[in-house]
């Protein structure tokens, strides 16, 4: 098959349909439309073969974790998704690994109401960019420099299961059926907190979704935002099947350092605490304070109970 073939046959009229795309794949752009009172939010990631996923990972973890990573940078930020474009490097074409790419995508795409509007299709190593759009209210994004000392960090669900998944399919750890599904399915199916996302909008003071691991990209708010932190380790909320898999110490240094859970860390002021607990509780949303912000800018101290705590590495960074 040929490239058109392809994005015929796999991609094209396959999406969810908005009513804001006036022009989708077809055309040299597509044509949207920002409603009033809005703001454009857009992310891009890049997923490649042995880096982001191992080289035999099934095309659909493949597919829904490349938009499901672009969707949580635009929870993190407060937005609703809209549109995305995907640019596909393929080695070759696979018509029954296409096939199971595209249902995936469009699974997910249709479940959060996100229009496939464009893209690329090339022959070369098996990559995948896709570029993801979102509205956001004026005035009310979530971003990362609103933080203050004395504001509250919580993060959603719970941290380490991915990291630990990964390490399940290299073959460090030895562990029950039933927990390796389970945290390889973290790994390879990640849940952007989009609900989450828009019920913080006027509540949380900063927002960050933790793809690199805690301590990494908790920098990112201390930095933008020139405060410090401490954080309780001994809070870190983790799953069963994390703590059934592998020993406690192992468990708080993946949910410390080993990324990929795309929960988002945020900050919440104590006069806006009473306003997150009913905001969250009528979403049905589970969070857990695990520290708190401190006036030592960029300063990140861990404790576990009542002792300082370090983490044998600090997180995932292309080129270190």
């Amino acid at each position: 098959m040929k490239e058109f073939d392809v994005i015929e046959r796999f991609f094209n009229c396959k999406s969810y349909q908005r009513k804001d795309v006036i022009q989708g794949i077809g055309d040299d752009c597509a044509i949207t439309r920002v409603p009033d009172g809005l703001n454009l939010a857009t992310t891009t990631d890049t997923l490649i073969s042995g880096v982001h996923f191992p080289i035999d990972t099934a095309p659909e973890a493949i597919a829904h974790k490349a938009l499901a990573v672009n969707l949580s940078d635009l929870a993190a930020m407060g937005a609703e998704p809209a549109w995305f474009s995907l640019s596909l490097s393929l080695p070759s074409v696979d018509e029954a690994w296409l096939d199971a790419f595209s249902k995936s995508l469009f699974e997910l795409a249709e479940y959060y109401s996100i229009q496939l509007i464009g893209g690329d299709t090339v022959n070369g190593p098996l990559s995948i960019t896709i570029t993801a759009q979102g509205f956001v209210p004026q005035e009310h994004a979530l971003i990362r420099s609103g933080a203050m000392p004395g504001d509250l960090i919580y993060v959603t669900g719970t941290l380490g299961d991915a990291g630990i998944g990964l390490g399940i399919l290299q073959g460090k750890h030895d562990v029950s059926q039933h927990c390796a599904d389970y945290l390889v399915n973290r790994l390879n199916y990640p849940a952007p907190r989009l609900l989450a996302g828009t019920a913080l909008r006027r509540i949380a003071s900063a927002c960050i979704d933790l793809s690199d691991g805690l301590v990494s990209d908790i920098k990112h708010i201390l930095k933008a935002s020139q405060c410090g932190a401490k954080i309780q380790v001994d809070k870190l909320p983790l799953s069963v099947a994390l703590k059934e898999a592998v020993e406690v110490e192992d468990a708080y240094q993946s949910a410390l350092s080993a990324g990929d859970d795309y929960e988002l860390l945020f900050t919440v002021s104590e006069e806006q605490k009473g306003n997150l607990d009913i905001a969250l509780a009528s979403a049905n949303i589970s969070v857990t304070c695990i520290g708190q912000l401190t006036g030592l800018k960029e300063k990140l101290e861990l404790r576990y109970e009542d002792e300082p705590y370090q983490v044998q590495r600090s997180g995932f960074e292309h080129f270190a």
